[in-house]
């Protein structure tokens, strides 16, 4: 089968197309040919090496972690599948990828397509669902009528958090770029501040949590706006120790991670904030519960564009600009 993969880490890591064995299956697994994939930004990462030390690839390895497909094999352990069934799952930090014709799910890990979404429109959902929810709900507990601050409203995680957010009962502030006001508007975001004339620290206040969305500096500046006793929960880093002991990982990497957070840390802990880094996990049960929502349209995809399997390298880098509002996806 054809699959995208990339053959080395670094600044030339051979990303094209390769003929690769169609998987074979473990007992608890689902054989899916697959219909769409949904990209996000991780995906450009891992090919640079920067998160060598905690994914682990076999190379040459297949990029992309989000899929919706049609189940054509099960193994002999599963029971909630069949052949038939349209799923869509996330493959994330499995050892395999999605941007394939084939690949091989975890049961756990899926969950049955909502019946209302087409294949590229579910594609698009599960890793930046299962990140806000496991963010929102898990990690900031966040409760009806709180303060979230969720950067950068109109990308990928943006427009599925906050309206998630926004289901559980809590005001959503953001950041965006003048043209896409009346999007995140339109997402159910409360508090909008135009990046390009406004800082958000200057102008947000008494927030009592923040989910880190964007790189550099945005999540120590969101320090501001936060009451004492708020967390801040990122998944862009820096990377903490908390996570590397989670994670199982060396005694070197906990104490590396350790310095990476050092200075967010002290921050945070002068105004009585506590910091986390968050690492997203495929979970079938809680893609069944966003599934419901979408049934429901209580939260709709957002889609920006939508790019042929030939064309998959193109989407990678259309998405590495930084410029789609919503989700880049690739249709096998």
């Amino acid at each position: 089968m054809r699959a995208l993969t990339f053959r080395r880490y670094g600044k030339s890591p051979g990303i094209g197309f390769t003929d690769v064995p169609c998987p074979t299956l473990k007992p608890d697994e689902l054989l899916v040919k697959i219909h769409a994939v949904g990209l996000n930004p991780i995906d450009n990462m891992i090919p640079t090496g920067m998160f060598k030390p905690v994914l682990h690839f076999q190379l040459p390895a297949t990029l992309g972690s989000d899929l919706a497909g049609v189940v054509t094999e099960v193994g002999t352990d599963v029971t909630r599948f069949k052949p038939g069934d349209a799923i869509f799952a996330s493959i994330f930090d499995l050892g395999t990828g999605s941007l394939a014709e084939f690949a091989a799910v975890p049961e756990r890990a899926a969950a049955l397509k909502p019946a209302n979404l087409d294949f590229v429109q579910a594609a698009s959902i599960p890793m930046v669902g299962l990140t806000s929810w496991q963010t929102l709900k898990e990690r900031l507990n966040l409760r009806p009528g709180q303060k979230v601050f969720i950067p950068a409203g109109s990308g990928g995680i943006g427009t599925f958090a906050t309206q998630l957010a926004r289901h559980f009962g809590a005001k959503v502030g953001t950041t965006t770029s003048t043209g896409n006001v009346q999007l995140v508007s339109r997402l159910g975001a409360d508090e909008i501040v135009d990046y390009k004339k406004q800082a958000f620290e200057k102008v947000l206040r008494d927030y009592d949590a923040v989910l880190g969305t964007v790189r550099g500096d945005a999540i120590e500046k969101s320090i501001a706006i936060l009451k004492p006793g708020s967390r801040i929960v990122s998944i862009v880093g820096p990377l903490d120790a908390a996570f590397a002991r989670a994670k199982g990982l060396s005694f070197v990497l906990r104490f590396v991670f350790g310095l990476m957070s050092r200075k967010i840390m002290r921050l945070a802990r002068k105004r009585d904030i506590d910091y986390a880094f968050h690492f997203v996990r495929p979970d079938g049960a809680q893609l069944d519960e966003i599934g419901n929502l979408l049934t429901a349209e209580r939260i709709r995809p957002v889609i920006d564009k939508v790019f042929p399997f030939e064309q998959a390298k193109e989407a990678l880098d259309y998405l590495a600009l930084g410029r789609s509002r919503g989700k880049v996806v690739v249709r096998v």
